[in-house]
């Protein structure tokens, strides 16, 4: 609806039946009959996801790559979700526990890639709004929300991140997301940072790269993300796995990650391509 009244004529909406919920079928022809009020282009995306474990995940993957096909499909210029300001919340809560660094702790961006498909912009417009004022917009429309019974299950992380917040009368979700900008900004500012020291520093023809004294790890792992990136690594190595490869540059080792093969030389790393191991 905010959507349609902001943008009349320029939108198409989209709903994914995981196949997961009877309901969501009656809930998807819901939704278009509310699109034919507003004549705005609806369709349902019915995607399989079979059986086993890590059924969100999998989902998400799924939905996403659904979407994407199909607002390409459409030839629109970027594919929008509701996600919204608790959301943020739980997202940031969620990555705490799992001890993301700058990154993912910026949670998620009002603007990004379509997971999947990155060329494809995806807007999060909602990101400055709680989850009770857009039910306030809904109730105020004559609207009734669909209620997900997956909403309530707390074999999900995500629920029960959910329902922890909920009862934490301290937690501000406002300040965590404002928090979360702020990580943004600092993560846009190792990018920068990275971007021009590997501009500097790398020789292509030789695959060597020159490492400033003292370069934090913060920025040296990013920048080797960049030499991963040049040099044809897909994917491109984060984590853990980027940490000790950095530790053992650093320390003047050879080392290989995701096909490169790495020396650190006091003030300039070397890097070749080495080919894959052969079986049988």
């Amino acid at each position: 609806m905010l959507a349609a009244a902001h943008a009349p004529g320029q939108i198409a909406v989209a709903t994914v039946d995981h196949g997961l919920r009877a309901q969501a079928a009656d809930e998807a022809r819901a939704v278009a009959a509310l699109c034919a009020d507003l004549c705005v282009p609806h369709h349902t995306l019915r995607i399989d996801l079979g059986g086993g474990s890590a059924i969100q995940a999998r989902a998400r993957a799924a939905r996403y790559a659904a979407l994407a096909g199909w607002a390409r499909g459409q030839g629109l210029a970027a594919l929008a979700t509701a996600h919204h300001m608790d959301d943020q919340a739980e997202t940031l809560a969620m990555r705490l526990n799992r001890g993301a660094g700058v990154r993912g702790l910026a949670g998620m961006r009002a603007r990004a890639g379509v997971p999947g498909d990155p060329a494809l912009p995806l807007l999060r417009p909602l990101l400055g709004w709680r989850r009770a004022e857009l039910a306030d917009v809904v109730a105020a429309a004559g609207v009734v929300a669909a209620d997900d019974p997956s909403n309530q299950d707390t074999r999900f992380e995500r629920v029960r991140v959910r329902f922890g917040l909920a009862g934490a009368a301290w937690l501000d979700s406002a300040g965590w997301a404002a928090s979360a900008q702020h990580l943004a900004q600092a993560d846009a500012a190792l990018d920068w940072a990275a971007q021009r020291l590997f501009a500097q520093g790398w020789d292509e023809a030789h695959g060597r790269l020159a490492v400033p004294d003292g370069m934090p790890q913060a920025l040296a792992l990013r920048v080797l993300e960049l030499v991963l990136n040049a040099m044809g690594a897909t994917p491109v190595p984060r984590g853990a796995e980027l940490a000790r490869w950095h530790g053992a540059l650093a320390a003047g080792q050879v080392a290989t990650l995701a096909g490169l093969r790495g020396e650190g030389k006091g003030a300039t790393w070397h890097f070749l391509r080495v080919p894959p191991h052969r079986t049988g």
